[in-house]
């Protein structure tokens, strides 16, 4: 599967967010596009996009910055997914069912994988998301220890 940069940082930047404003602290667009190596001006229109959406709040001031609007147990992936990107979820078209062997993989293999990977999404939250990132960061980084 293919996702666009869109969807892509934006993930990055809410993990961000979940992983480093913890406690009330705002994370800032600069703070977030040097952590992730990402374009600062593209940075800004995707943090403009998720603010629109709903899960982020912009601070303004000396420690201004993003802070998530709500609990990271209660955005779950497909939100975001779907805020960022409508195709990427949504069914796929049935074809006419002719009988064909491309109707048949189509309507079974094809639509099967939409269906999990539409409840995965659902079921996964941003939090678990973000420990799952933290958990593996950390474990990468143990193995660097002297």
């Amino acid at each position: 599967m293919k996702v666009s940069t869109r969807v892509e940082y934006g993930l990055i930047a809410l993990t961000d967010i979940a992983l480093h404003g913890g406690d009330g602290h705002s994370v800032s667009g600069p703070e977030i596009s040097q952590r992730q190596n990402i374009s600062g001006k593209y940075l800004e229109h995707i943090l403009l996009l998720l603010r629109q959406a709903g899960f982020i709040s912009a601070q303004k001031g000396l420690k201004g910055g993003y802070t998530l609007s709500r609990s990271p147990e209660k955005i779950s992936l497909s939100d975001i997914l779907n805020a960022l990107d409508k195709n990427i979820l949504a069914d796929m078209e049935e074809p006419d069912d002719d009988g064909e062997l491309r109707s048949v993989i189509n309507r079974i293999f094809w639509n099967r994988i939409n269906s999990n990977l539409n409840r995965y999404t659902d079921d996964l939250k941003l939090s678990d998301f973000a420990n799952g990132c933290r958990n593996s960061l950390s474990e990468k980084w143990d193995m660097y220890v002297i």
